[in-house]
């Protein structure tokens, strides 16, 4: 941190992966990290390891000791966490929350009672490993200020060596957008790497490695020009083997595989790569694939236009969740990818 730029004295509501790993950033910034809450024992782990002398409190004792709050709970946790600090007076202090999917306007009720408030969001994965400190370095944050506030939150990121852009109030499908690349991400190489180990394979990672590497850096330069293999090809037969193939292997895998399937069809067809009728035979093998091993027909229907008439392309329904209840960990930060 340069010289002249405020030095805060911090607390980390949330002493979890992102918590931990955010305010030991600060430390080595040159801020002050007084308090950290934590209850469960991986929390007290990370808070020991990544902020040692670091006094273990509540979150009311946490806010009240210091003028920078960070609070980096679970996103489903941010209400129930802004709720119980309200009691506190804020005036002089910057609270500052570090969900995804949650704008400045989630911290309302303390930015009436006083504190200055932002919402930034780091786009990285966070495992609770070593290596997440040496990962923020140049990671992009998102921020969400008031314009008055710009200024000194975009000095904060730079204390944590990220780089700053601008993200509206409404989070959600940026939220959806990142996590949709990550986590999901993680299921379909963890998904591929049970399928190689059924077929002898001692090292999936190894194997997967350098073409998962590949076809992200490819997807990240040309977009979905960067389809290859053989639904882009319009290999229909071959389609038809894997989805036998991946339905003795696992219905669930199965489910995933039609679903990915589908949407590669409809994003082959939408680049011009997968001619009308290519794209109709392979939707009618994943179909009947559906319709052969029990699965609900596709309900949704996307119409695909690269010539002439359109291509309508089944895609699979998404079952319904409910949402989970987080308020149990309310001060507890979870396991973060894409920064939660």
């Amino acid at each position: 941190m340069s010289d002249g730029r405020a030095r805060w004295t911090v607390s980390v509501i949330g002493g979890g992966r992102v918590g931990t790993a955010l305010g030991a950033t600060l430390a080595g910034a040159g801020h002050r990290v007084v308090c950290a809450t934590g209850s469960s024992p991986a929390s007290r782990r990370l808070i020991d390891e990544r902020l040692p002398g670091t006094q273990v409190s509540t979150p009311l004792e946490a806010a009240r000791a210091a003028d920078l709050v960070l609070i980096a709970v679970p996103d489903d946790s941010l209400h129930t966490v802004v709720e119980g600090l309200k009691p506190l007076p804020w005036h002089g202090k910057l609270v500052v929350h570090t969900s995804g999917r949650y704008g400045v306007q989630d911290l309302a009720p303390l930015a009436e009672a006083g504190a200055a408030t932002a919402a930034i969001h780091p786009v990285m994965t966070f495992t609770g490993q070593r290596d997440d400190l040496d990962r923020i370095a140049g990671t992009p944050f998102g921020l969400t200020a008031p314009s008055a506030l710009t200024a000194t939150i975009r000095a904060l990121i730079a204390d944590f060596g990220g780089t700053p852009f601008s993200l509206p109030e409404d989070r959600s499908l940026y939220h959806a957008a990142v996590v949709h690349a990550a986590n999901h991400l993680v299921t379909l190489v963890s998904a591929s790497m049970d399928m190689l180990r059924s077929t002898g394979v001692d090292d999936p990672g190894e194997l997967l490695g350098p073409l998962t590497r590949a076809a992200l850096d490819n997807t990240l330069r040309r977009g979905a020009n960067a389809l290859t293999g053989p639904i882009a090809r319009g290999d229909s037969r071959v389609v038809a083997g894997h989805l036998d193939a991946v339905a003795r292997h696992s219905a669930e895998d199965h489910h995933a595989y039609l679903a990915m399937a589908r949407h590669t069809v409809h994003r082959a067809a939408a680049t011009g790569g997968l001619t009308d009728s290519a794209a109709a035979t392979i939707q009618n093998i994943l179909n009947d694939s559906a319709a052969s091993h029990g699965q609900q027909a596709a309900m949704a229907q996307t119409p695909v236009r690269h010539g002439r008439d359109p291509v309508v392309l089944d895609l699979v329904p998404r079952p319904s969740r409910s949402p989970d209840d987080a308020l149990s960990a309310a001060s507890e930060n979870r396991s973060s990818t894409a920064g939660r």
